[in-house]
C-alpha cells in the first residue's frame, strides 16, 4: 500500500467512504458537479482503489478534488454504500496538509475561503457578514452591492436587521463569550493546525518566488 494510500485510510471519512467501488458510475452519472465540470467521482475513487503513489500525488495536486460541491447525492445512490463525497473531502484535507493543494488554481482557493469565510466565522459568528465582503476585494459583486455595503446600516435596519448591534434580530452582534466557545471548538476539532498548514505553504511559495 502507497505511503499516501496509508495517510488516507488514517482518515475515518475516507475508511467510511469507500469500501468497495465496482466503477458502475452511478455517482457520476448523477453528480451535479459533473454536469458542469471535467469531474468524475467514479474517476476519482477508480484512482484511489489502484492505490498508485504517482497517482495519487498527481490527483492531490489537481483541480477535480476541489470541483465537488459536498451535497453528498451520490450518498444516497451508490449500490455499493460508497460516498465518493466523504472520500473527496478527506483527499482535500491530505491535499492540504501536504502543502499539494499550492499546485492547483481550484487548490490554491482554499487561502482566500479561509482568510474570508473562517475568520468571519471567529471574529463576527457569521460565515459571511456583509461588512467583510468589501467591494474593493469582491468587484465581481457589482455596482449594486457596492451601494449596499456603502449603505449597510440604513438598509439593514430598514429590512428589520439589528445590523451588527447588540440587540435582537438579523445580522445581531454576537457576544463574545459565544466566540470564544466557537474557537475553543475550531481549537478543538484541529482546525486551527490545518490552518496554519495552509497559511504555511502560502509562506512558503513566496519564499520560492522571492528566489
Amino acid at each position: 500500500m502507497s505511503n499516501l494510500l496509508l495517510q488516507l485510510h488514517e482518515d475515518l471519512r475516507f475508511r467510511e467512504g469507500l469500501s468497495a467501488c465496482m466503477n458502475c458510475g452511478v455517482c457520476t452519472a448523477l453528480c451535479p458537479a459533473a454536469s458542469y465540470f471535467e469531474y468524475d467521482p467514479r474517476h476519482i475513487c477508480q484512482i484511489v482503489q489502484t492505490g498508485d503513489e504517482a497517482d495519487l500525488e498527481s490527483l492531490l495536486k489537481g483541480d477535480e478534488i476541489w470541483q465537488c460541491g459536498q451535497c453528498l447525492s451520490c450518498k444516497a445512490r451508490c449500490p455499493r454504500g460508497n460516498v465518493p463525497g466523504y472520500v473527496i473531502q478527506a483527499l482535500r484535507k491530505l491535499s492540504q496538509l501536504k502543502g499539494f493543494f499550492m499546485y492547483s488554481e481550484e487548490g490554491r482557493k482554499q487561502l482566500r475561503i479561509k482568510r474570508a469565510i473562517g475568520h468571519s466565522i471567529l471574529t463576527t459568528g457569521y460565515c459571511v457578514h456583509p461588512r467583510l465582503v468589501d467591494p474593493a476585494v469582491h468587484p465581481e459583486q457589482g455596482p449594486v452591492w457596492a451601494w449596499a455595503f456603502e449603505h449597510g446600516a440604513e438598509l439593514y435596519k430598514l429590512c428589520g436587521s439589528a445590523f451588527y448591534d447588540a440587540q435582537e434580530g438579523g445580522l445581531r452582534k454576537i457576544p463574545q463569550d459565544v466566540l470564544n466557545e466557537l474557537g475553543s471548538i475550531f481549537y478543538e476539532t484541529g482546525a486551527f493546525k490545518l490552518w496554519e498548514a495552509i497559511e504555511g505553504e502560502e509562506v512558503k511559495t513566496k519564499n520560492k518566488q522571492e528566489r
